[in-house]
């Protein structure tokens, strides 16, 4: 067997090229990654400056001391811009935390019910069943049959409707009463 340091130079310096950290951020190619000979450049401003080698686009950005971003590496020539890198990262983060903080996630409530359940356990869960609809969440009503009740579906059948009835001021009917297994699901929306 033998180890790295017995092999030939080329073949350490292929190990290590494979080796290389990749940047994390392979969204847009920055400065010196930049692998065209000539780019279209947009000024700090936002002007066309027409085709140029990325040699002379290198040293515009260098002299407005702004780095030179390629935008458009799909197009021929590439797009590059000359922008302060680092705070235009900045304010896209800060977009993405804004549009994230805007985001309203809709979570699915489930409420258990029995076909022999008493009419205060009725209204009890009527009451989780409005508190979460209030609260813009789906509710998702299931009643388990066990043993010899799912002989008896139509009760559970009634209970859902009963609920759906109960709520139907603040809710809609997403999915209607269905068996799957023993258990029969109904699905409730807020209104909009």
């Amino acid at each position: 067997m033998w180890a790295l340091s017995d092999a030939p130079f080329f073949i350490c310096l292929k190990f290590f090229w494979r080796w290389q950290v990749i940047s994390k951020d392979q969204q847009h190619q920055v400065n010196e990654a930049i692998r065209a000979r000539e780019v279209r450049l947009i000024g700090v401003d936002g002007s066309q400056l027409g085709i140029k080698p990325l040699r002379e686009a290198l040293h515009l950005a260098q002299e407005a001391n702004l780095d030179l971003v390629n935008i458009a590496p799909q197009a021929k020539p590439p797009v590059c811009r000359i922008m302060d890198y680092g705070k235009f990262r900045y304010e896209q983060s800060k977009r993405e935390k804004e549009a994230r903080k805007n985001q309203k996630i809709v979570q699915i409530k489930e409420v258990r019910l029995s076909p022999t359940i008493e009419e205060n356990d009725v209204k009890t869960k009527l009451n989780h069943v409005r508190k979460f609809l209030q609260g813009g969440n789906k509710v998702k009503l299931s009643i388990r049959f066990r043993g010899r009740e799912i002989t008896h579906q139509d009760i559970g059948r009634r209970i859902l409707d009963r609920l759906a009835d109960e709520v139907k001021d603040i809710s809609d009917i997403e999915r209607q009463p269905k068996l799957e297994g023993r258990q029969m699901i109904m699905i409730l929306t807020p209104k909009q």
